[in-house]
């Protein structure tokens, strides 16, 4: 106890030092990766930003976190980042980087709380590098420049990696408390998601808490109750209110927030269990068989592979538009084949895997010597709590079938960690000629600089030779410096350690400025050359790699200077449809996808909403699918407005977003996120019309999944209008209300 309390009385003494010149420049760094040209995205993830819109109208939409002003539908995650990004909103008005702020300082909070997590244990320099790393990892600033909540989650988590550190350190009980509470309230960020960081907190506290057994588990036990009821407090409020007196569930099948916690938002990302249009959502069952047929067939047979991609770039005459769940053999959004080298495949690797290698090697010296039963160190404790973060996640990430790559952000600070208390322990080891341990920097490097090459080789048409060089030059020559100078005194150890940050952070740091250089994308961030796609990936058959779309790809329908007939979707080879997809509710024409009714494209599927997102904009509506505003249609459905509750109602989230955030007023997304929420009956719709809440109806040829009989009774009970009377021609190539589809009219008395 005496040692604790003078931990204690040490660590408040270092409070008072002055400031880590050191750090400083790393928190800039940070700061511009998070926040420089925020202000240019508009919508930023308009699903979400239209959320904030309407939550900023209501404590009930406030509370139950409501995607439309009306309280039709939630958005499909729980509430907490969302009234964080709403008093932000509050505060500084209603702005794309208003709703992103909270995210970008959060990506700057994780930075330091790592550097103050790992400095007090492994030293200053192993802080500093940590919390650079952490800076520099592509995904990090990718994801904290949107209002995507998983900055927000890390840092939560790294809050309470805080706590339970400090609980450690004071044995006191409160802090275990505390650290257990903050897990639940990342659940309520992200749901289950918050609870893949568990296996290292319980290992690590106790491993690392010198108390008895019985002690130990009695203190979990509590814990992990008060986690639990933190976790599910929102939601029991929910599900114990009246459905008729809060907005539906999104993306849950049953209107319940467990249901999406354990479900939508739980086991199917591990299944896979999810929807071709990339809405996350389940799949008709043929498609899935279909999808999931073509899937087992694939190969990771790298040369078949590159060969792929070479052909691609030779075809850009006939662009087509890899499904999810294919794509060049990469993976559902780009996301690879599920398997122990996953992370190093493509789409994955230049997101979080820059430093993997050094980190493998960094681990061996951090745990070399170490028994099974003890006794530990402290610096080996707080290496397994960071080893048990890491290899749930890794093994997670590597066998889930259904993720976005931004999610990798989870896997940022255990690799950061390692990388900076390993950095330090790998250079003592070899200053000190420690054995077979002094050669595991110049291992660490030369492999390390192998799988960036690796990593940066399909890159080479949009960064060039150099770098990739230069970088496996740089890493042999000083692999081979190393070596050959480890048996002598070294007079050249700061040029040789500088040496090592060029090696290992020198592209990483290119990477994460790619979405300030090329273009974020607000709904799918990524980082590389073609980030503004949201599908961080090697370039394919994209001309402008500025311009949104998947892979670099031009959506469908979008106002490009290829021509949109030859942009249709496949699934994989081998797919039992002649590789093209289905939608739900389509009928098939040669496996290609339909339009709906009355669209001027004949037999070549629009995605909804699309609009190019230029990084050069001054301006941009979003990185993403994200229709604009047509203001033809927004002038007629105001004038004819008889007092209804709802402006119109529309199929999907996507189609309605960009007008609840330019008017403020109610939309009704019939079908939620992606069209497939079983929200709607004919009978209520009949019931809503009569009432006078609705009247107008936009159809588009997506998100039918779940509501097919409603959408045939509005095309069988409406008035069409004509699309000269609301469609914009100058917008006539876009998506959604901006673009092609039918509006319809219906009245009942």
């Amino acid at each position: 106890m005496k040692h604790m309390n003078s931990e204690v009385k040490e660590e408040r003494t270092s409070n008072k030092k002055r400031i880590d010149l050191f750090l400083v420049p790393i928190v800039l760094i940070a700061a511009f990766l998070n926040l420089f040209k925020i202000w240019t995205d508009e919508y930023a993830n308009a699903y979400y930003t239209a959320a904030v819109k309407s939550m900023l109208q209501s404590f009930h939409n406030f509370f139950y976190a409501s995607f439309d002003p009306g309280g039709y539908v939630t958005i499909d995650k729980p509430p907490v980042v969302f009234w964080i990004q709403t008093i932000s909103a509050k505060i500084f008005g209603f702005h794309g980087w208003s709703v992103i702020l909270p995210q970008a300082l959060a990506g700057i909070g994780s930075v330091l709380l790592l550097y103050v997590l790992v400095k007090r244990t492994f030293g200053v320099w192993a802080g500093r590098f940590a919390a650079l790393a952490m800076a520099l990892t592509p995904i990090v600033p990718a994801v904290s420049r949107t209002n995507n909540i998983d900055s927000m989650l890390v840092f939560t988590l790294l809050v309470a990696t805080w706590m339970v550190f400090r609980a450690v350190r004071t044995a006191k009980f409160g802090w275990v408390l505390a650290a257990f509470a903050m897990i639940g309230v990342a659940f309520n960020m992200k749901m289950l998601q918050a609870y893949m960081v568990l296996p290292a907190f319980y290992v690590f506290y106790v491993v690392a808490t010198k108390i008895t057994w019985k002690k130990k588990i009695a203190f979990l036990t509590t814990a992990t109750a008060l986690m639990l009821a933190v976790s599910v407090s929102w939601a029991v409020v929910v599900d114990s209110t009246s459905a008729d007196k809060r907005p539906y569930m999104g993306s849950s099948q049953t209107n319940s927030v467990l249901e999406l916690a354990f479900g939508y938002n739980g086991i199917n990302r591990l299944t896979g269990n999810t929807s071709v249009t990339g809405s996350s959502h389940k799949q008709p069952a043929q498609t899935q068989q279909q999808t999931a047929s073509s899937e087992t067939k694939q190969t990771s047979n790298s040369s078949s592979d590159s060969s792929q991609s070479s052909n691609q770039r030779k075809s850009s005459s006939s662009q087509k538009m890899q499904a999810p769940g294919g794509g060049n053999q990469n993976g559902m959004f780009n996301t690879g084949n599920p398997g122990p080298f996953r992370l190093f495949q493509k789409g994955l690797s230049d997101q979080i895997s820059w430093l993997l290698p050094f980190v493998i090697f960094s681990i061996v010296g951090l745990f070399a010597g170490v028994k099974f039963k003890g006794p530990y160190t402290t610096k080996q404790k707080e290496s397994l709590f960071w080893l048990a973060w890491l290899l749930p996640v890794a093994v997670f990430f590597s066998i889930a079938g259904f993720f976005h790559q931004y999610y990798l952000i989870m896997l940022a600070p255990p690799i950061a960690a390692f990388a900076g208390a390993g950095a330090v322990a790998l250079w003592s080891m070899y200053k000190q000629r420690n054995g077979w341990k002094s050669w595991l920097l110049p291992g660490g490097i030369l492999t390390t600089a192998a799988l960036q090459v690796y990593i940066m080789s399909p890159y080479v048409s949009s960064i060039g030779v150099a770098p990739i060089a230069g970088v496996g030059a740089l890493g042999v020559i000083l692999a081979l410096v190393l070596a050959v100078r480890k048996e002598r005194k070294n007079s050249l150890t700061n040029y040789l350690g500088a040496a090592v940050l060029v090696v290992l952070l020198a592209m990483p740091a290119y990477w994460a400025m790619t979405p300030i250089i090329y273009g974020g994308n607000s709904m799918l961030p990524a980082a590389g050359p073609d980030s503004s796609s949201g599908m961080g990936g090697p370039p394919s058959t994209a001309t402008n790699s500025k311009q949104s779309g998947f892979n670099g790809m031009q959506p469908p329908g979008s106002s490009s200077g290829n021509s949109s007939s030859n942009n249709q979707m496949q699934l994989p080879s081998g797919s039992s449809n002649g590789g093209q997809l289905q939608m739900p509710g389509g009928s098939s024409n040669n496996g290609q996808m339909q339009p709906p009714s009355g669209s001027s494209n004949s037999g070549q599927m629009q995605m909804p909403n699309s609009t190019l997102s230029k990084a050069s904009s001054s301006k941009r509506k979003s990185g993403g699918m994200n229709a604009e505003v047509n203001k033809k249609l927004l002038n007629y459905l105001t004038k004819n407005n008889t007092g209804e509750k709802y402006l119109f109602a529309t199929t999907d989230s996507t189609s309605a977003a960009p007008y609840i955030i330019e008017t403020g007023k109610p939309v009704m997304a019939m079908g939620g996120f992606s069209g497939s929420d079983p929200i709607l009956t004919v009978s209520k719709l009949k019931a809503m019309i009569k009432k006078g809440e609705v009247k107008y109806f936009y159809l588009s040829g997506m998100g039918k999944g779940g509501q097919s009989d409603v959408i045939t009774w509005i095309k069988e009970n409406s008035k069409e209008i004509p699309s000269s009377k609301w469609q914009s021609t100058s917008l006539s190539s876009q998506q959604g209300p901006s673009g092609n589809g039918t509006l319809y009219e219906i009245t009942l008395k």
